[in-house]
């Protein structure tokens, strides 16, 4: 079954974004879904699925809030950062089975002024995966886990520091742009080397950020794609992948090779184009090295070319692929890629102010998450 064209995102709406909101993350879900409902021209009333974001809020909570008489789907996608995209093709399916008209995902987190991540992490059933192997020696945050990829394509392709400075710098850039961001101080490639270590070869500024605040989609069948009040970006294709066995990071046999692999070319393959289609890409960058590494996975380049193909300022605006317009997950603010979702629907429909990317038709949205799953969604402007 393809889900080619069988919905739109046909809504978006975020909060600003900051380390510290004021805000319960309900509040700061409701309020993002409200904009992304309005975006689309619906009422509350009109959702009739909603698939929310971890455990902090549950579809009841949209039925109390919004007065949603007859919701007829809800659902999780627990794959961590992966989660957003790969709700999308669980939308979509929704959708294809005639199930629903019109799914919200929202997204809201208080990372900066909740809970810390190392704490989170103990409280997510997926990462007792790595208790065997990488807890025992002192591992407990994404850094110490993801480290060892990152530093095992350096060995095997002589990737280097340097070129996930280039990702970081450019990302700023980006950032620095769009307005709606945390990180708006210039950064060079010499800041980025002179930023302290964290856990090799991971410095300071190729790390993520935590932030407070809310993204939302919405995603409705194409059915409607006339109707609405903003224009419709379409969704070509979508995918989601999972590693090979073990989840132990560092007992695989490939270290390099994400989920997104086994995706990829199946959301290509549905969509009907290839990488060399793609005008914009919003690409998961909890850590400078998993955008290299998804940038290879997807097949913007081969294996083991991801450090020369930064580093020659593609992925820069006005380069021959640019990506996280908005600043990304580096620096706009950590929405576990919803806000990726958000910044391509807007570069899609020609919205992205000083940071769009001249006649943007075919984009891409990728989610990284937990021990390697990968999500991709493929779409076109209307």
């Amino acid at each position: 079954m393809s889900l080619r064209e069988v919905g739109i995102i046909s809504g978006i709406g975020e909060t600003a974004y900051s380390r510290n909101s004021g805000k319960s993350v309900l509040a700061l879900q409701l309020e993002a879904a409200l904009l992304a409902i309005r975006d689309a021209g619906l009422s509350p009333r009109d959702i009739d699925g909603v698939l929310p974001y971890g455990s902090a809020v549950v579809a009841e909570d949209f039925i109390t809030n919004f007065g949603i008489a007859d919701l007829r789907f809800s659902a999780t996608t627990p794959l961590g950062g992966a989660s957003c995209v790969a709700g999308i093709q669980a939308a979509l399916a929704a959708i294809k089975a005639g199930i629903c008209k019109h799914v919200l995902l929202p997204l809201g987190r208080n990372g900066a002024s909740g809970t810390r991540i190392a704490a989170r992490v103990q409280e997510m059933p997926q990462f007792h995966l790595v208790g065997e192997f990488e807890m025992p020696i002192g591992a407990l945050a994404p850094v110490q886990y993801y480290a060892p990829m990152a530093r095992r394509h350096m060995e095997m392709y002589g990737t280097t520091s340097r070129q996930f400075g280039e990702i970081a710098s450019s990302t700023r850039g980006n950032a620095i742009l769009h307005g709606n961001a945390i990180m708006t101080k210039p950064m060079t490639i010499e800041d980025h080397q002179a930023s302290r270590m964290i856990s090799d070869p991971f410095r300071l500024l190729d790390c993520s950020l935590e932030s407070d605040g809310a993204a939302a989609i919405v995603v409705s069948s194409a059915d409607y794609a006339r109707d609405l009040r903003s224009r419709p970006v379409h969704v070509m294709g979508v995918a989601e992948g999972h590693p090979d066995s073990p989840s132990a990071i560092t007992q695989r046999p490939d270290l390099t090779t994400l989920g997104l692999a086994k995706a990829a070319p199946k959301a290509f393959r549905m969509a009907g184009v290839t990488p060399a289609d793609i005008d914009v890409a919003e690409i998961y960058d909890c850590f400078t090295y998993i955008v290299l590494c998804q940038l290879e996975d997807a097949g913007f380049c081969k294996k083991g070319e991801g450090g020369p193909f930064v580093e020659s300022g593609a992925i820069r605006l006005g380069g021959k692929l640019p990506v996280n317009t908005h600043g990304g997950l580096l620096s706009q603010a950590h929405m576990a890629g919803m806000n990726h979702v958000v910044e391509l629907v807007r570069q899609l429909r020609g919205e992205a102010g000083a940071t769009q990317v001249a006649d943007a038709e075919l984009g891409v949205v990728t989610g990284y998450g937990d021990m390697g799953d990968g999500a991709i969604a493929v779409m076109r402007r209307g």
